[in-house]
């Protein structure tokens, strides 16, 4: 049973939130970190994280047993109470709402409900099911850690925290779109209208392409703005030419699903090297700019 409500909490997702959390929170800490924040600030993210996927377990279980990928998750098989499940969930969100509120700062707590607010009542409880976009509202959500992590230090959303959500936003689409053309299968049998259903695998695959190229320039963002240094800079510019280059490759490739995976698998590769090298490479000599004055003087 223990291990039924572990796996309900999607672990898998709440790690690769966590590096990216890891990744704004020294970024704003630029080489002074507050361990007891740190650990705070990580705990409270993960609990809040795992409500939320306790919540989208519980909101597509009717969905889920129609998906290979998804069939054999516990709340489909009956391993778990539906009704403790969002007592389970609810516990998990408030504990981990109060923990940064309490031990981290109100910013960081509001941005953490707007993210799971996002991602549960918007996206799983409406959009996933409703609407092509809603791809484009689970982006959002999943965008928020870095810049929680980030806020956490700096109790001051600026202009890299909004740069940190540009560049994550960005990158969940052709992750995600990535995810569809290779799960295309499960989706299909679930009725989920993901783009590469509704307008076919040539126009996802046209989409993945501007997000990437949007994606490299938002990166740039953080070097231009002073932010980070120029190792970072070499770091993305090495991993985007990559990424790019396997998005290209879609265009001459018969094996849709192949494919997918390779890029899908490759943007993780480039989430850990940006989130590892901004943790690294970050500049203690420049002032955050407030998001006011960051718009004017862009």
């Amino acid at each position: 049973m223990i291990k039924e409500y572990f796996q309900v909490t999607k672990p898998g997702i709440i790690f690769g939130n966590l590096i990216s959390s890891v990744g704004g929170f020294l970024l704003a800490s630029k080489g002074n970190i507050n361990c007891p924040l740190f650990f705070c600030t990580l705990l409270g993210v993960s609990l809040v994280i795992a409500s939320a996927c306790v919540f989208n377990n519980y909101i597509d279980r009717d969905i889920d047993k129609k998906m290979e990928r998804t069939k054999n998750r516990a709340l489909v098989k009956n391993l778990i109470v539906p009704s403790m499940t969002l007592v389970y969930a609810t516990t998990l969100g408030i504990m981990g709402f109060s923990l940064l509120y309490i031990y981290t700062n109100a910013l960081a707590m509001f941005l953490s409900f707007i993210g799971f607010i996002f991602y549960v009542g918007v996206y799983s409880l409406y959009m996933k099911r409703r609407s092509v976009y809603g791809t484009i509202i689970g982006s959002l959500s999943g965008a928020m850690p870095p810049v929680i992590g980030y806020c956490a230090v700096t109790n001051e959303f600026d202009g890299a925290a909004f740069i940190l959500l540009v560049i994550f936003s960005l990158w969940q689409m052709p992750h995600s779109y990535a995810i569809a053309i290779f799960r295309l299968k499960d989706y299909q049998s679930a009725n989920i209208p993901v783009l590469p259903i509704v307008k076919g695998i040539s126009v996802t695959k046209n989409h993945i392409l501007i997000y990437i190229i949007a994606f490299i320039i938002a990166t740039l963002m953080l070097t231009l703005r002073g932010y980070v240094g120029y190792k970072y800079l070499f770091v993305a510019t090495v991993v985007n030419i990559w990424w790019i280059g396997i998005a290209l490759r879609g265009y001459t490739l018969q094996d849709h699903k192949i494919w997918s995976h390779k890029l899908f698998m490759f943007s993780i590769v480039v989430i850990i090297a940006l989130s590892t090298i901004m943790s690294l490479d970050y500049h203690t000599t420049v002032k955050p700019i407030a998001l006011a004055t960051y718009f004017r003087n862009s």
